[in-house]
């Protein structure tokens, strides 16, 4: 990728809208608007102060200046720009004909039309971002959550690169020692003892898998989790649906079977993004159709990573809901004993007696009775009791997560290392993978075809 030439696209969604942006990156940018912007008032475009914004026209000087559009011009000029380059940004009327017809003009006048995420990667390989700030603002981008865009902002900010970086600082400091008593063993330096050199070694690898056990609540707040609602036909599995889609989706009726098919839905539970799915009653039947809804409520719970499992408190547990119970036990689930409002038949001790690793909620869901005790048990099941997002750093990017356990394979070896007495040698290289595989995370180590991988994920415009 040539980063020494000038790129633009449209940097807002397709479709029409009140605005639309025309984003020009590089050395080009500012002779590119002097060619095409003609201010409202007697100013020269070249003349315009940085991080200002000024009412024009674009007009096309090749057909006697036809006016385009009437705009507002940005102008940012290097290098406190996004990319550290001069960047000027077209603010169009949005709509596709308008900004395409924007973009001609100003590929016209020497600038080429950006690749996905290009002005991004501009801004890392400019070091103004590092690699793991980079992929923030995707991230950013593609929150589902406030919670998401909340961790994405941190990593942003450079919470994440900064404590990676203090670990490799570390770990250099720790290779330059023993690199040191390899080259010069017979010179008289006062070198580490090996049991300060397994005390660092140990606290490193101790803030590699504090970061590494945030990976699985990051991955569940960043990409969400799919849940299933089961039961037997007639618990309540629908109107539990509706209740937390905040919407009538699933057919609620005092029918028996009346869910043949599943129903999913993409909701919000205080930050967790949740793939709900309703689900056909589980029972015993002869019915072809409803037995077909049976075998693929089946389905649904082999793909479910989280399961709710219903039982109705006013009838007394049967084989249906003891083969519930059986699946209850063998997936991560909360149990919900639903109608409490009705007599009560049946206990959360019977539930507990079958299932005692298993949290069970008791709801009346058509009075609304005990939703919002669902909902933070579910939170709470999910990221843990004591989950607070605080000021600390979660691993939500799998790429991330890999290097660190490569790094701490890496730092283990270097420990069992130290611990028999290895060769420094030994030690040394151990150590450098761990540095490095650190350095994947930032970019200071990352091939181009990683980086390649990963800014072709952006979308085009950023």
């Amino acid at each position: 990728m040539n980063i020494d030439d000038t790129i633009a696209a449209i940097a807002t969604p397709k479709g029409e809208g009140g605005i639309g942006i025309v984003r020009v990156s590089g050395p080009l940018a500012l002779p590119i608007a002097s060619e095409l912007f003609r201010p409202s008032r007697k100013v020269q475009t070249e003349q315009l102060p940085t991080h200002s914004l000024t009412h024009g026209y674009i007009v096309d000087r090749s057909t006697s200046e036809e006016i385009i559009d009437e705009v507002l011009l940005g102008i940012m000029r290097a290098p406190q720009t996004y990319t550290t380059e001069d960047i000027v940004e077209f603010n169009c009327h949005g709509g596709v004909v308008t900004l395409s017809a924007v973009l001609d003009l100003v590929v016209k006048a020497g600038a080429r039309t950006a690749e996905p995420g290009e002005f991004t990667k501009r801004a890392f390989l400019n070091g103004r971002l590092d690699l793991a700030q980079a992929e923030a603002v995707a991230e950013l981008i593609s929150s589902k959550t406030d919670l998401s865009r909340k961790i994405a902002i941190k990593a942003l900010e450079g919470r994440l690169s900064e404590r990676v970086n203090m670990m490799s600082d570390r770990i250099a400091s720790l290779l330059a020692e023993i690199e040191a008593s390899i080259d010069f063993p017979e010179e008289d330096l006062d070198f580490m003892k090996i049991e300060t050199q397994l005390t660092n070694i140990r606290e490193i690898k101790t803030d590699l898998v504090e970061l590494l056990e945030s990976a699985t609540e990051g991955r569940i707040i960043k990409d969400g989790i799919n849940v299933a609602i089961l039961g037997k036909p007639n618990v309540g599995k629908s109107s539990l649906f509706n209740v937390l889609v905040n919407t009538a989706r699933a057919i609620v009726t005092d029918i028996p079977g009346t869910t043949r098919d599943t129903i999913d839905e993409l909701i919000n539970i205080d930050g967790i993004p949740i793939n709900l799915v309703d689900t056909a009653g589980i029972r015993h039947t002869d019915d072809p159709v409803e037995k077909e809804g049976v075998q693929r409520s089946r389905d649904v719970v082999n793909k479910a990573e989280f399961l709710l499992v219903m039982f109705d408190a006013s009838e007394s547990l049967n084989d249906d809901d003891i083969q519930l119970l059986q699946i209850a036990n063998s997936h991560p689930a909360i149990l919900i004993l639903n109608k409490i409002d009705l007599n009560n038949v049946s206990k959360p001790e019977d539930l507990i007696n079958h299932c005692p690793d298993r949290k069970v909620v008791q709801t009346a869901i058509i009075q609304e009775k005990g939703v919002e005790q669902l909902k933070t048990t579910i939170h709470e099941e999910l990221l843990g009791k004591d989950f607070t997002l605080g000021e600390s750093s979660i691993i939500s990017n799998v790429r991330h997560q890999d290097a660190l356990r490569h790094a701490r394979t890496a730092i283990d070896n270097v420990i069992e290392s130290l611990e028999n007495d290895m060769p420094p040698d030994l030690v040394s290289v151990d150590l450098r993978i761990g540095l490095d595989a650190l350095g994947d995370i930032v970019g200071k180590t990352t091939t181009e075809d990683i980086l390649d991988r990963i800014f072709s994920q952006f979308c085009v415009g950023k």
